[in-house]
């Protein structure tokens, strides 16, 4: 049977050589170029120190991970495609990467049914030959990592675990290699097999189970060096080393900062780096609270201090006695209650609503707040009495998107954690999902990265990586975008472009005559309103101008140009 390969052209272009950045890229994946005489040194090596049976492990492991990477391509590359063409993927996929020349002889499968059977040639094996470069010819087959590789990628794409075997190897003296690929029940000799390809051996059970129990450690254990604070950014740093000199004092601190910055978590760290970390923190939201109850939550109630009071009850003053109490939200406050803390600041003491004993409370306040004090002022809804009362030592918690060198190293401690949650084993984020948490604005913050990040574990396969689509499911252009050459999401040229630019080099035309035509095709629609023309084509008016006097200097004819009054 002859198999006709469908084109590669839809796999080539995601190959990129970036000479600029020092990247090779396929696709979204970074790839690297690789002497074979140091990949059989590297065999040799692990041969010599690990034994051949651990180092066809380790080999062959490496190929199925690689298979099962450029599986994922062949997913979303030829969705419109036959089956037959979307699996040859994989096989071109692996010659374009140097492995082998691959020539199918016999194909079937059933996706449905799970039959498989593959039959492939093997001309040119990197591995074969790096093989008998350094231990000449063997008697059992060594191209480990390309078979690693076909098993990695099959077993992706057929959902069961297909082992390949090879009947002919030219490390043992042929003039090509063989291979035949089945489910791994349908092989005698199987499970004997299965230790090469599975990843729940027992060294990476005891290593995620390991990651769980550090995870676990860091959520349940006291913030005695900062709790859960996480990054090493310099807006981060400096807010922290404000903390940290402050939280040995008993002086009232003021949170500022957006929403969802974490001010809560520095104030319970606060509190833990407090001579008071052996007593009680207390955290109230006051924008939560309903203004009629607020009093009464904050300073306690007598009995029968209005309908419904059946009983005394503390208020949360009184609960924090002795340790700490955060008033989240405090710019919320009205006016009355604003009144009685500050009769609390001053004094020391409260009263119970419809009491008339007072008590003394020992509390170290700590405010937070989203609004600007100021602004309330001035707007007569906060008094200034009570904010310069609550402002003695302000701490500013800077926005996520002000400390992006800080987000992949939360990601990575939420994604631990809530692997641990979830009973959930992910391997990590792939690098367009992480470019995707850096390039964000962040306007939910900290708050917003951990639910991101719970969704993409929830979302992510048993033991695969987190992608930029499980991060934002709602964005539908999310899998067509791949990296550029410093490593930022941009979008994947389209079959389309790749026509345009095929029909430009046919046209025979220069760069500089294509240049000259969509310069004026755009100063035309735009009907020789330069500024409008720069928009057109994503430039700015000077650099549009710039374009225009360099085509003078060539001495080509330039539009007129008309521009509007103020149209600069």
């Amino acid at each position: 049977m002859s198999f006709k390969y469908p084109s590669d052209s839809d796999l080539r272009r995601l190959l990129r050589f970036e000479t600029d950045s020092g990247a090779i890229w396929l696709g979204d994946r970074r790839m690297v170029l690789m002497h074979t005489n140091a990949l059989a040194a590297l065999r040799q090596d692990l041969i010599t120190s690990v034994g051949p049976e651990h180092a066809r492990r380790i080999l062959t492991r490496m190929g199925y991970a690689s298979g099962l990477s450029d599986a994922e391509y062949a997913k979303k590359m030829r969705p419109g495609d036959s089956l037959q063409d979307s699996f040859m993927v994989g096989p071109q996929l692996h010659m374009l990467e140097g492995a082998a020349r691959v020539t199918p002889v016999k194909l079937s499968f059933d996706i449905t049914a799970g039959q498989f059977f593959g039959d492939f040639r093997w001309d040119h094996s990197w591995e074969a030959y790096a093989h008998r470069q350094k231990f000449g010819v063997v008697e059992d087959p060594a191209c480990w990592t390309l078979l690693g590789y076909a098993s990695g990628y099959t077993s992706a794409f057929m959902g069961r675990l297909i082992l390949f075997k090879e009947t002919l190897c030219a490390a043992c003296g042929a003039d090509h290699c063989q291979i035949i690929g089945r489910p791994i029940e349908e092989w005698p000799d199987g499970e004997a097999h299965r230790m090469y390809f599975t990843d729940d051996s027992l060294m990476e059970k005891m290593e995620a189970l390991q990651s769980q129990v550090e995870a676990l450690k860091s959520t349940l254990e006291p913030a005695t060096q900062g709790g859960q604070l996480v990054g090493n950014s310099s807006a981060f740093r400096k807010a922290y080393t404000l903390m940290h000199k402050v939280a040995p004092t008993q002086a009232t601190v003021l949170l500022t900062g957006e929403t969802g910055v974490g001010k809560e978590r520095f104030a319970r760290a606060l509190h833990q780096l407090s001579s008071r970390a052996d007593k009680p923190f207390v955290a109230v939201n006051c924008a939560a609270l309903p203004a009629e109850l607020i009093e009464a939550e904050l300073f306690g109630v007598e009995k029968g201090a209005y309908t419904g009071a059946h009983a005394a009850r503390a208020g949360r003053f009184e609960r924090a006695d002795g340790g700490t109490l955060l008033l989240d939200e405090v710019g919320e406050l009205p006016m009355a209650a604003q009144a009685k803390l500050l009769r609390v600041l001053q004094e020391g003491e409260i009263e119970r609503v419809g009491g008339e004993v007072t008590r003394k409370v020992n509390v170290r306040l700590v405010a937070a707040t989203n609004v600007d004090l100021e602004k309330a002022v001035a707007a007569g809804s906060f008094r200034r009495d009570l904010m310069y009362r609550l402002n003695v030592y302000p701490i500013c918690i800077p926005p996520l998107r002000e400390r992006k060198t800080d987000i992949e190293l939360l990601a990575q401690g939420m994604l631990a954690r809530f692997c641990a949650l979830h009973s959930k084993r992910v391997l990590g984020f792939e690098e367009r999902a992480l470019q995707a948490l850096l390039q964000h604005d962040w306007p939910g913050n900290v708050r917003e990265l951990e639910n991101l990040v719970e969704r993409g574990v929830i979302l992510a396969s048993q033991s695969g990586m987190v992608e930029v689509e499980h991060l934002f499911p709602n964005q539908p252009d999310a899998a067509q975008t791949s990296l550029d050459a410093h490593g930022h999401l941009a979008k994947l040229p389209s079959a389309q472009d790749d026509e345009l630019s095929a029909r430009i080099l046919d046209s025979g035309s220069s760069l500089e005559e294509i240049e000259a035509r969509v310069l004026d095709e755009a100063v035309s629609r735009a009907r020789g309103n330069l500024a409008e023309a720069a928009r057109l084509l994503g430039l700015t008016r000077p650099q549009m101008a710039y374009r225009q006097k360099q085509r003078q200097h060539r001495g080509a004819p330039s539009h007129e140009i008309n521009r509007e009054p103020g149209v600069l």
